[in-house]
């Protein structure tokens, strides 16, 4: 099946003192679904720092190798796949398996290679957008010209969300950690971004945004949740995606949680269904591919380094210092 490929392949693996290393592995067999990616670049997220730290196991059943999206060029199908051919340029989302030369991947989980693109552009494309998109749509169920909060306003998905949010005409306040990442914000279309460090949220809203916000995206965590029930509107929906300041609030005032009759949803994307991304993955399709095609939603693009300096991109994570995606190329 794989004439002309190599039987191998490198991939980075994590040693038992949490470090780095290459190491090859045979090449997998695919699945009649399936599609294998010659990969060209990896985007990084914060889980793959997490499952390094052992602290965010791979979904059983699936690979053990860090990366949640690439970009690259097709080199093989599986039996059933008609939509995609060999040498067809793609980024997509996978469960596990992106730190890696080749990796499989659903073919309904694919996005061909808008002409504008980059393939660093590609690989930090899908984990970031389909996040943003699943959050904002599928869970909140945003409309049009309503009023969003998104923390972490300069992280990849808090970049992704905005741009989404936008182009849905409606009013994005977001909240980061430094003028820099503030302005980077409003560059990317933000109408209010607040400096966590030197004002409060809460303060804002009561003063500018009294009925509060219809959707709240928060990777925070911790106390965070009270400030968000205080700050949500009536039939507002607040959406978390991660806990980085903590697991536990230590005070949540649930009357207020049923005088504004709040939807409260935590949502992760890697551990669900290859189904319900598939569905994921055509409902933006539909709803923002003309957008995606015309190059009009582009990925913010943090810094690239070779996938030998994997490691100074988790530091840089780590440190909280980017603005947008931190891509690796193979």
């Amino acid at each position: 099946m794989f004439n002309n490929l190599e039987v191998y392949l490198k991939y980075i693996t994590i040693t038992t003192d949490q470090q780095l290393v290459f190491a090859e592995t045979p090449v997998p067999e695919l699945s009649a679904d399936e599609c294998l990616i010659r990969v060209k670049a990896i985007g990084v997220n914060r889980a793959d720092i997490l499952q390094r730290q052992g602290k965010y196991p791979a979904p059983k059943g699936e690979s053990t190798i860090l990366g949640l999206e690439v970009c690259g060029d097709i080199v093989a199908c599986g039996s059933g796949v008609i939509d995609w051919k060999i040498n067809d340029k793609v980024f997509g989302l996978v469960a596990g398996g992106g730190y890696a030369e080749y990796v499989v991947i659903k073919s309904s989980q694919l996005f061909c290679l808008p002409a504008i693109f980059t393939d660093q552009q590609g690989a930090g494309f899908a984990e970031t957008f389909l996040t943003a998109y699943q959050s904002l749509f599928s869970i909140a169920r945003l409309k049009a010209k309503q009023s969003v909060l998104i923390h972490a306003g300069a992280s990849g998905v808090g970049c992704a969300a905005i741009a989404l949010a936008k182009a849905k005409d409606c009013f994005v306040v977001v909240t980061a950690g430094s003028e820099e990442k503030c302005q980077a914000c409003l560059t990317l279309g933000a109408d209010v971004a607040i400096n966590y460090h030197q004002n409060s949220f809460e303060q804002w809203q009561k003063a500018h945004a009294p009925e509060g916000f219809n959707v709240i995206i928060d990777v925070v965590g911790g106390d965070y949740l009270q400030k968000n029930i205080n700050v949500a509107a009536v039939d507002g929906h607040l959406v978390i995606l991660s806990i980085l300041q903590g697991r536990y609030c230590e005070k949540v005032d649930m009357g207020k949680m049923l005088a504004k009759r709040i939807s409260i949803t935590a949502s992760t994307l890697r551990n669900r269904s290859n189904n319900y991304k598939a569905e994921l993955v055509a409902d933006f399709k539909e709803d923002f591919g003309k957008l995606l095609g015309e190059g009009q939603l582009l990925p913010v693009i943090d810094t690239c380094y070779p996938w030998q300096n994997a490691d100074k991109a988790h530091q840089r994570m780590l440190e909280n210092s980017n603005i947008g995606k931190l891509v690796l190329t193979v």
